[in-house]
């Protein structure tokens, strides 16, 4: 599902959509901002933006027709050369641009090339759109942070409940430090196993330029599950369930 949101230029309401990862950002709404009448069909007309939207392709797409784009080109920029977003779309398998319908309907970009339809617009738009898409994206950063800072938070608390559900159920009463340790990180790597396949040490061994731990690079998507991980697994400590059969149950946890 896309998820949409909107920015601000110039007093124009522009649609930013975000699909599988990537950001489009609304033609449709940028050319309100264009004095006269113009559709973006007369923009797409122009050579030089053909040439520009071919050498996105030919870096971004695997998959681009370079023969469809070579009969495009040639007639690109001729006085009675027209051309759709549908038949760009079609013909060369871009996927650069993209025509919608229903209620966010219209032409959208990715960003790369809504910038360089800004520009076509005015260079004082552009300046603003790039301005304000950076804003969007600092903001959703930031968020994210807060997100994760807040998770991160929340997997510390549900820790010391997971070391104490070790503490009193697996380690006997006469034993030393030392060897509780091995405890503690032995049922540390039986959360790191269930969710990220490795343990600590596997994670260092194949990852020596980057600091911290494995936990410290995780996502929110995996904070969140590893919080809930550590809350099931003191559950299962206290019912005395055999760690071969917690790892298969947590397992299943992370990999629903």
């Amino acid at each position: 599902m896309a998820i949409n949101r909107k920015i601000l230029v110039e007093g124009k309401e522009i649609m930013v959509i975000l699909e599988k990862k990537q950001e489009f950002i609304s033609l449709t709404d940028m050319l309100k901002a264009k004095d006269g009448d113009f559709f973006i069909s007369d923009w797409l007309r122009n050579r030089n933006t053909i040439e520009y939207l071919g050498i996105w392709e030919s870096v971004y797409n695997p998959d681009f027709n370079y023969g469809e784009f070579a009969i495009i080109i040639s007639q690109a920029g001729l006085n009675n050369y027209k051309l759709s977003v549908k038949e760009w779309v079609q013909g060369t398998n871009a996927i650069g641009l993209k025509a919608s319908s229903g209620r966010y309907g219209g032409t959208y970009a990715h960003p790369d090339i809504a910038f360089e339809f800004g520009m076509w617009i005015s260079p004082q738009f552009k300046i603003y759109l790039v301005k304000e898409f950076q804003r969007l994206k600092s903001d959703e950063n930031d968020r994210l942070k807060l997100d994760w800072d807040l998770q991160r938070t929340l997997a510390k608390v549900n820790y010391q409940i997971h070391t104490d559900a070790i503490k009193e159920n697996l380690i006997p009463q006469e034993i030393t430090t030392q060897h509780a340790s091995f405890v503690y990180v032995n049922e540390a790597d039986l959360l790191n196993v269930a969710l990220f396949g490795v343990t600590a040490k596997e994670w260092r061994d194949n990852n020596l330029d980057k600091n911290g731990n494995i936990r410290d690079y995780t996502t929110l998507e995996q904070l969140v599950v590893l919080s809930n991980m550590e809350s099931i697994n003191s559950l299962l400590i206290r019912q005395r369930l055999p760690q071969r059969e917690r790892l298969i149950q947590l397992n299943k946890v992370a990999i629903t």
